[in-house]
């Protein structure tokens, strides 16, 4: 019985531990776009550089797989050296907004009274606000830039993050383990810090990855409406509103920094969701 047992459950748990075909895909997806990050400027040093003499060469033609546009720049290289402009500021986004979630979500679902009370009417304030056009009117007063850009984001996106991790502390300071730390006098710090917020994880890395998804999506757009980074620049979202004039010329110009904005972002959420599923499959085993 215990042998027939062993031989039905072993599939099983081969089963639940292999890896997704679209997980895999994705991480596929991700890594490809990490080593364009990492690599795609010394891959391509002079991706922005102008040759007017080749505008508007056709996808295909010899050194220009995708071919160029309007003033002659590679559109592969623009597409394999922007995927830094287009990623790194959505996760320096994420990260940011996680930090402030957690500070201030931790503080406001365990402290309670007087300081829950203004977070939460903060967040309130901020939830309240919309946040592509709170981009372009404060990028108009301070005069733009790609990190003004990423510093407003992460206060925009920080509201979210508040909320999960207060929630999650909030049911776990009613456990017993919350109780037994108090009456040992540990610090609230120490009881916050080092015995809630590890309970709350799953749920801060998960949003975290789904800010990084929003973020690209919201830095784009930004990028397309000609707020965030400077003509010129070599990013996903500025390819958009440079080569939409040529969309019949060379549809590639705008067809493959828009799919991999969708790919891409699409890429992280499948991540983050399975990271999510694992770490709570982790938690219940525990």
């Amino acid at each position: 019985m215990t042998a027939a047992l062993e031989l039905v459950s072993a599939p099983t748990v081969r089963r639940r531990h292999r890896l997704p075909v679209t997980v895999a895909l994705a991480l596929g997806i991700l890594a490809l776009t990490a080593l364009a990050v990492v690599f795609g400027g010394v891959i391509y040093p002079d991706a922005t550089r102008q040759d007017i003499l080749s505008g508007l060469l056709p996808a295909g033609t010899p050194g220009y797989p995708l071919g160029t546009d309007e003033l002659g720049r590679d559109i592969l290289a623009m597409t394999v050296a922007g995927a830094a402009s287009a990623l790194v500021g959505p996760v320096v986004v994420a990260a940011g907004s996680m930090v402030l979630g957690i500070v201030l979500g931790t503080l406001a679902g365990y402290e309670r009274g007087w300081l829950d009370i203004v977070i939460s009417r903060w967040t309130d304030l901020l939830l309240a606000l919309p946040v592509l056009l709170a981009a372009i009117v404060v990028s108009g007063v301070f005069g733009g830039g790609y990190w003004v850009t990423v510093a407003l984001l992460i206060l925009l996106f920080s509201p979210s993050d508040i909320r999960i991790v207060r929630a999650g502390v909030l049911e776990q300071t009613a456990r017993p383990y919350i109780e037994a730390a108090r009456m040992l006098s540990l610090s609230r710090w120490r009881v916050m810090f080092r015995h809630i917020l590890p309970n709350v994880s799953t749920l801060v890395l998960t949003n975290a990855m789904l800010n990084v998804a929003f973020a690209l999506v919201a830095f784009s757009s930004l990028s397309f409406l000609g707020v965030g980074v400077p003509p010129g620049t070599a990013d996903w979202g500025r390819q958009l509103t440079d080569n939409r004039a040529i969309m019949f010329e060379n549809p590639w110009a705008v067809v493959v920094p828009a799919v991999l904005i969708i790919v891409v972002a699409a890429a992280v959420n499948l991540v983050g969701d399975w990271i999510g599923q694992r770490l709570s499959q982790v938690g219940v085993a525990l």
